[in-house]
């Protein structure tokens, strides 16, 4: 693993020690290794350098003594902090954003996601670009027309011009994609099934959470997501149809996860992904609760669905990993769930949860379908919750629990006697 400084600034943040925690976890996301962790009381960043003068001649010293590779800074720096610190330290500079924008890359697997992931990547590079030190920009005319600007200022510009190109041809690829998904969820829509989608943030076990869902209503194996202890081991949104034993369905999205700081860029590149989620009749926020952090990460899952305008929807805090932390478990406070995603009962409650809060319209009513409408007769059975049929002279009667969607379409079939 590639040897990396960590460092950061306080400037008064509260929650300063777990942001330094955090981008440990990144570094070590993307394949490298803390050497040394660097932090110091500022009221605010030093404009020419960010840290103080005295940290970087300490952060040049801790390399050469350790051959760390990367300075790995807990904010985003501007291309003049980050110039000067790499002529100081002698060592190549990551800010936060770049770190995650570059964990990001390595992840994204669809072409949607490579594609959402690139946009944000060409955004945060283009005020950054600068013509190579060598290169000696010329003097301005007085005019300004192109044809008189410096060979240098003229090489700037173009690859200016050529980034803007590649964003915006990557932009109407993904306008294209966001068609197909829009067609989609209007095709999920019409089927008139409630949604699910888990939130939360990364690596706190959505996905984990997911596939035990899927192992307890279906046996097929294709349905499983990708899972691992990683942050970010996912960037895709999958979404699967699950049914419950007495036919009540809905469907289940587990999404990219949420992380402090994520680059303004990304949350911008990811909206079409995280669609899934405006739409959601309801949300699970997955927590681990054994992270002496969780707080914080709940906080900052609610200020990104903020940033998203996801406001006001039904959720449930679903506190994961409850065996780590040895709490009591599986139990259930309201709309609080304390459980193991490994768990087999754990999942049977938060299943138990998710058809209380998603069919609370649903009734018991008899219908009369007559023989020839035998459509009718295999839908209902097909749909919903069959509790009894009788064969009677002019037709089948049915006793069912339907949703309010489901009665008025076999309105005309309602029996009463």
């Amino acid at each position: 693993m590639i040897p990396v400084i960590t460092a950061g600034i306080e400037a008064q943040q509260e929650n300063f020690d777990y942001l330094m925690d955090e981008l440990a976890e990144l570094v070590k996301a993307n394949n490298m290794n803390v050497v040394a962790d660097v932090r110091q009381r500022l009221q605010k960043p030093v404009s020419a350098t960010y840290l103080g003068k005295g940290k970087v001649t300490e952060i040049a010293e801790i390399a050469r003594e350790t051959g760390a590779q990367f300075l790995v800074l807990n904010d985003e720096l501007s291309p003049t902090q980050i110039r000067n610190l790499e002529k100081d330290t002698d060592i190549a500079v990551l800010d936060r954003t770049e770190l995650i924008l570059e964990i990001f890359s390595n992840r994204a697997r669809s072409k949607e996601a490579q594609i959402q992931v690139e946009i944000a990547r060409l955004k945060y590079k283009m005020p950054r670009l600068r013509v190579a030190p060598d290169i000696k920009l010329d003097q301005q005319s007085a005019s300004g027309a192109l044809a008189n600007r410096g060979a240098g200022e003229t090489k700037l510009e173009l690859n200016r011009r050529t980034l803007q190109n590649r964003i915006s041809f990557l932009s109407r690829e993904l306008k294209q994609i966001d068609k197909e998904f829009e067609i989609k969820s209007k095709s999920r829509r019409k089927s008139n099934l409630p949604s699910v989608a888990l939130i939360g943030y990364t690596n706190a076990g959505k996905s984990t959470t997911m596939n035990g869902l899927l192992s307890l209503f279906s046996e097929e194996e294709t349905k499983q997501v990708f899972e691992k202890d990683m942050l970010f081991a996912t960037l895709d949104t999958s979404v699967r149809n699950l049914s419950f034993p007495d036919n009540k369905q809905f469907l289940l999205s587990d999404t990219v996860g949420f992380i402090s700081k994520l680059p303004h860029n990304l949350v911008e590149a990811f909206k079409s992904t995280l669609a899934e989620v405006k739409e959601a009749d309801l949300l699970i926020q997955v927590i681990d609760v054994s992270d002496p952090h969780a707080k914080e990460m709940i906080a900052t899952t609610n200020q990104t669905l903020e940033e998203l305008g996801v406001n006001n929807k039904k959720m449930i805090y679903a506190y994961n990993k409850a065996d780590k932390a040895e709490l009591n478990y599986p139990t259930i406070e309201g709309m609080n769930l304390t459980y193991s995603a490994q768990n087999t009962a754990s999942l049977e409650k938060l299943a138990d949860l998710i058809k209380k809060l998603l069919f609370p319209g649903y009734q018991k009513m008899k219908f009369l379908i007559p023989f020839a409408s035998g459509k009718y007769l295999e839908r209902l059975n097909s749909q919903a919750n069959v509790l009894d049929t009788e064969y009677t002279v002019t037709g089948s009667l049915v006793t069912a629990e339907v949703s309010p969607v489901q009665a008025q379409y076999f309105s005309k079939f309602i029996y009463s006697n």
